[in-house]
């Protein structure tokens, strides 16, 4: 699993992004994923800005996400953050290809589950939930979760894609 695991984080791909509220985890988790050899591309914010809008972000994090994902690309991942990380996943899930699931604390399982079960390629995060340490033991949990591949979560994923949602 170990070698796994590392071949993984050498060729991965983060989209990252995060409004005022997300904004000192972003920069701390940035530094973290670099230093474990992932590929980190930043949406912002690239500054503290009290009054900013996490959709001018996170929209474009996602559409890169997405456009990733429908070309066949399964190296790709996002992480945005902001407050809660309610209205990011929201934004992100409106993108074709995006499946972004939410995390904020509570039982560490979830993060696993949303990566073998969902194969989730945006994970959100609640920044006001929770602290750089437990947020990159969750982060890294998350990104190192294979997708099972079960016909039955398969079958699953496929309900979930609509044509409702915005081409990426």
């Amino acid at each position: 699993m170990l070698t796994v695991s590392l071949f993984i984080s050498k060729h991965m791909r983060i989209h990252l992004a995060s409004d005022h509220a997300g904004f000192i985890l972003k920069e701390h988790l940035k530094e973290f994923l670099k230093g474990r050899g992932y590929d980190i591309i930043d949406y912002g914010a690239a500054t503290y800005q009290e009054e900013d809008d996490y959709p001018d972000y996170v929209q474009p994090a996602a559409e890169a996400v997405g456009k990733e994902v429908c070309a066949g690309g399964d190296d790709v991942r996002g992480i945005v953050i902001g407050g809660s990380g309610q209205g990011e996943a929201i934004v992100a899930n409106r993108v074709a290809g995006v499946r972004a699931v939410v995390w904020y604390g509570g039982n560490k399982r979830v993060i696993g589950l949303s990566r073998e079960h969902n194969d989730a390629n945006i994970l959100s995060i609640g920044a006001r939930f929770v602290d750089d340490i437990l947020a990159e033991e969750m982060v890294v949990a998350w990104l190192e979760t294979p997708f099972s591949g079960d016909k039955r979560h398969m079958r699953r994923i496929c309900k979930i894609d609509t044509e409702e949602k915005s081409e990426g």
